[in-house]
């Protein structure tokens, strides 16, 4: 029996600000859809109203992803056929902790690069756990307040 094929969903309030983060975090990257916009705007299968611009290329309103670049993908939508994470707006802001989360993993000895370099980005330091053997990581925030791990 063959792996399921998935992607992860993370609810936002601007998912094209929140995919930029994470696809620079994770070295992932943005798909750009306006291939496909194009085509289904000029078809007349697609409001205007559910189209919008972030990063010189037409993108759906409310919607952005980003895929690992070995990864294959569509060429004529732009949508990535492995790992992927797709972020889309939500109405409600984020209220309690998350219930899944991503843990970012550095080069051995590379963890403080790593945490600096996610700052840089815009997320924020939360708390150190240093559990010996069991590891060194820092619970840290996207800049919606996502909670994930940097170790």
């Amino acid at each position: 029996m063959a792996a399921l094929n998935w992607k992860l969903v993370v609810d936002t309030q601007d998912a094209s600000v929140l995919a930029d983060f994470w696809a620079a975090a994770l070295e992932y990257e943005v798909e750009d859809p306006s291939p496909l916009i194009g085509r289904l705007l000029a078809a007349g299968r697609l409001p205007g109203e559910a189209v919008t611009e972030h990063g010189g290329h037409r993108v759906f309103r409310g919607y952005a992803a980003i895929r690992h670049p070995e990864d294959p993908y569509d060429e004529t939508s732009g949508v990535g056929h492995g790992r992927r994470i797709l972020f889309q707006d939500v109405p409600e802001p984020k209220t309690t902790k998350n219930r899944l989360h991503i843990d970012v993993h550095s080069e051995p000895g590379g963890l403080d690069a790593l945490v600096a370099r996610l700052e840089s980005l815009g997320a924020t330091r939360v708390s150190e756990f240093d559990k010996g053997p069991a590891g060194h990581w820092w619970l840290m925030r996207d800049p919606e307040g996502n909670e994930f791990c940097a170790a």
